[in-house]
């Protein structure tokens, strides 16, 4: 199964955005899955349901940040590599979905930031494009990861 089938599985079965990213590469990365869920479990929902940041490009860089981000806090060098790093990957998202803002990518969707989860129903992802975003983010760290 590829990181993108994966994600989208775990998605589909009630995970957040975030989570579902970062789950679907806890094995490559040697983090058991519970610990992988449990550090991205505060990013669904653009954080906490704040509608900021796009989940799923928030689980793209914590997965970028375990691959790529060992480097000396002095480095800056290295700092400024990974910050190119992730500004690669919002510039690769941004190019398939427009924003990276959770906000604006599921504008007109019911159950508004602030409020509590929705219940995942099959109307719920029949109305949101939020599978497709998960696996984008897949898609971009798969091909980053191949260079």
């Amino acid at each position: 199964m590829t990181h993108r089938e994966k994600a989208i599985e775990l998605f589909c079965s009630g995970y957040n955005c975030a989570q579902a990213v970062f789950c679907a590469y806890a094995e490559d990365l040697n983090i058991d899955h519970a610990t992988a869920r449990n550090i991205s479990s505060s990013f669904g929902g653009g954080m906490g349901k704040l509608r900021q940041a796009c989940g799923a490009f928030t689980g793209a860089l914590m997965v970028a940040g375990a691959i790529y981000g060992g480097y000396d806090v002095n480095d800056n060098e290295k700092k400024s590599q990974h910050y190119a790093l992730v500004r690669r990957i919002a510039e690769e998202f941004i190019a398939l979905n427009e924003t990276i803002n959770c906000e604006s990518l599921l504008q007109g969707i019911a159950n508004a930031k602030g409020k509590d989860p929705a219940v995942r129903t099959p109307e719920y992802y029949a109305t949101r494009p939020c599978a497709r975003f998960v696996g984008d983010a897949c898609d971009i760290l798969d091909r980053i990861i191949a260079e």
